[in-house]
């Protein structure tokens, strides 16, 4: 069978190893393509280039009893959350006997000094979760105990108390954290063992891995020549003494005197009730990088109302080199759970973010003129990994135009891990984001929402991005924000390697284009989206959907790989244009077909 731009194949080879998450040991955020010469380029280009390798547990040897957890290509869609929905490459190995292990080779070709493990383990039954280690073999040989922690893990949806609360009705979900670890002793060489297992000291009921980080990190950076240190004006390394005044009275006579700011390597307490965040408005500010300098904000739980620990990023700011992370529990921005905003930039005049690792945040918020955040990381949070937007206001410093999001990892994000939005606000005037640059950046396992969003703007770029295994939602999801989001004037999508999505959260799709609702600002408004050279891969539904209700799609050059649905679907009261050309779908389900438009008569496919 023949449909408009679609060859349709029987045959062919999944672009994504089982547990591969997507990409080879060493290359970081680029996919595994065995298919032509054209898919292979654009999986080459794909995604995040890292410092640091990943090898996923279930390529792994297993041994004492370890088993292998992971959903089933083709299986029905999941309808909760689950261990194997928030994992990457949607498995993982568990650990439950006395003896289980899992063993990983460091086949990265270098040497690794620290080490970063994705796993779970229980909740307490009364919530706030526990500690445990789990030791690690080198060659077979013990080396250390890794201490993990589910405390900031194990919220539950809907719980009638707080989310934390495993008792009050609520269903789990981010289960998962992230676990840094400097290795004791000599660093791992390349080519020998790394081995997790469970002891008989390591007390858990059960360890699930999902994932192992080997880097090779350098040297602390020194201090930068004319710049002002935090320690000198009262900041603690040691995490002692709050250093927020300290760090503050820095960035202050920094500016005055036409200083940068250094921030040595120490870990640094924020935790004191000052009426306002940290403001590095108008100054750079360095830190010795991103495994050595941490800004710690250990807020009082449960929180002030009102109170923020965000750290505020305006025109003429540079930051770089350093970690923020917190103690935060659950998501309400300002709110009782300690969560709130890595950074929060805005700006007429322009702004840039490089080298930054933000972990238990809510989102890094994204606003202003001509900003640029690359080289960064994100983990764990509650809210996105990296918003862009225009502030929800009609504001000159916040306008979210000419926002680039460049080379950047996100994993187990609580919300959209990469997303631009615009929102006209309740009167309709706030301006419309422009020029939003979302490129070669990766997206892991966001434990809610999608791996990429876009909702409204005009000029919007989505390129050579790799997205994996989302657990509640989409891979890609594309339209409006709400019923005052301003429209989709134009987006460009190309060169994506898209993994997974169509997730628990109702009925999603690998990826999905939607439009303005009925009751929104904009009723009649199309979403003009065009999609080039893209790799739509092992969507839990749907390869690509198309929502209701006006949607203008020009669909050129992608493959859609093992849908376990349709591989297009455009479902009836469709409005709108399909121009496709030079797409294929393959290795469909029995039963399954390429395209099915059920608005054939108001959604004319041409091509």
């Amino acid at each position: 069978m023949w449909l408009p731009g679609i060859a349709m194949l029987v045959a062919g080879t999944l672009f994504v190893l089982p547990g591969t998450e997507g990409h080879a040991a060493g290359t970081e955020g680029h996919a595994a393509v065995t298919t032509g010469a054209d898919a292979e380029a654009v999986a080459a280009a794909a995604g995040a280039t890292t410092p640091f390798a990943t090898v996923e547990a279930e390529t792994g040897t297993r041994a004492g009893g370890a088993t292998l957890r992971s959903l089933t290509p083709g299986a029905a869609a999941p309808t909760a959350a689950s261990l194997e929905t928030e994992a990457s490459g949607y498995s993982l190995v568990e650990l439950k006997a006395t003896g289980a292990s899992v063993t990983i080779s460091n086949n990265t070709g270098k040497s690794a000094n620290t080490l970063v493990v994705r796993a779970s383990i229980p909740d307490a039954a009364a919530g706030g979760g526990i500690t445990a280690s789990l030791n690690l073999y080198v060659n077979g040989v013990y080396r250390q105990a890794i201490s993990l922690s589910s405390k900031q893990a194990w919220n539950y949806r809907d719980a009638t108390t707080n989310p934390d609360d495993p008792n009050a009705g609520g269903s789990p979900y981010r289960f998962y954290n992230e676990f840094p670890v400097w290795v004791t002793g000599a660093p791992i060489a390349a080519g020998s063992t790394i081995k997790l297992q469970k002891d008989a000291a390591n007390t858990a009921a059960v360890y699930d891995i999902d994932s192992v980080d080997l880097e090779s990190v350098g040297a602390a950076l020194a201090q930068p020549a004319n710049s002002l240190s935090v320690v000198t004006y009262g900041a603690d390394p040691t995490f002692v003494k709050d250093s927020t005044v300290a760090i503050q009275n820095t960035v202050n006579a920094a500016k005055t005197q036409g200083k940068s700011v250094w921030i040595p390597s120490g870990k640094y307490l924020t935790n004191s009730l000052t009426a306002t965040a940290l403001n590095f408005t108008g100054v750079k500010v360095q830190g010795a990088g991103m495994w050595y300098t941490t800004i710690y904000r250990k807020v009082p739980l449960p929180t002030p109302a009102g109170w923020r620990s965000q750290i505020l990023v305006g025109s003429g700011t540079t930051l770089t080199d350093v970690q923020i992370d917190t103690n935060a529990i659950w998501r309400v921005v300002g709110g009782t759970g300690g969560s709130d905003y890595g950074i929060n930039a805005s700006g007429a005049g322009g702004w840039l973010v490089d080298r930054i690792w933000t972990r238990h945040i809510d989102a890094n918020w994204l606003s202003g003129t001509n900003g640029i955040i690359q080289n960064s990381r994100t983990a764990d949070t509650y809210g996105d990994g990296f918003n862009v937007n225009n502030g929800n206001a009609s504001n000159p410093d916040k306008l979210g135009k000419n926002i680039t999001v460049r080379n950047n990892f996100a994993r187990n994000t609580g919300d959209d891990s990469f997303a631009t939005y615009s929102d006209a606000g309740a009167s309709g005037t706030n301006p419309q984001v422009t020029g939003t640059t979302i490129i070669n950046n990766t997206a892991i396992a966001p434990w809610w929402a999608n791996g990429i969003r876009v909702a409204g703007g005009q000029n919007i770029v989505v390129s050579n991005n790799l997205v994996n295994s989302v657990s509640s939602n989409s891979a890609l999801d594309i339209g409006v924000f709400g019923d005052t989001g301003n429209p989709l004037a134009s987006l460009t999508v190309t060169g994506n390697v898209l993994n997974g999505g169509g997730g628990w959260n109702g009925t999603r799709h690998g990826v999905r284009i939607s439009s303005p609702s009925s009751t929104s600002l904009f009723p009649t408004a199309y979403s003009n989206v065009t999609m080039t050279d893209n790799i739509l891969n092992g969507a839990l539904r749907a390869g690509l959907y198309v929502d209701k209700t006006r949607v203008n799609l020009t669909l050129a050059n992608n493959t859609i790989n093992r849908p376990a649905k349709q591989g297009i679907w455009i479902p009836a009261g469709v409005t709108g244009t399909g121009t496709f050309a030079g797409n294929t779908v393959t290795n469909l389900f029995p039963g399954q077909v390429a395209t099915q438009n059920d608005s054939a008569a108001t959604f004319k496919i041409t091509g």
